[in-house]
């Protein structure tokens, strides 16, 4: 499984400048598992062979959109303050997108390598 990101989100994972993202799944969205690796992608259906940028999740819970703070922002990526993370979100997601009450889902992660590492016991 694939989770997709901006090319240039590709990169702060790299570089460990994003280590959680904030999403708006369905319902019945197949959700990450804390503890499993994940590929980092730009584009879905890539293969393993073609993938060099894997995670491994930390946590992944809800919260209000609002709730977020300058450590939060920072991160997502960088920003630095979280009137710069509304500004990328809103590029990402629409302009009239930025709603505080809406409860997200935030996954937090670390950037494992370019090749999948082996789990073990998961």
């Amino acid at each position: 499984m694939s989770i997709l990101f901006k090319p240039y989100h590709i990169d702060a994972i790299r570089e460990g400048t994003k280590t959680a993202t904030r999403r708006v799944w369905a319902e019945n969205y197949n959700r990450p598992k804390p503890g499993r690796v994940y590929m980092a992608t730009t584009e879905l259906f890539v293969s393993d062979e073609a993938c060099d940028c894997y995670i491994r999740v930390l946590d992944v819970h809800q919260e209000p959109l609002g709730e977020v703070d300058a450590a939060d922002a920072r991160m997502e990526g960088g920003y630095q303050d979280v009137d710069e993370f509304r500004e990328a979100w809103e590029e990402i997601n629409g302009a009239d997108s930025w709603d505080p009450e809406q409860v997200v889902d935030v996954v937090t992660f670390e950037y494992v390598g370019r090749e999948r590492p082996v789990e073990v016991g998961v």
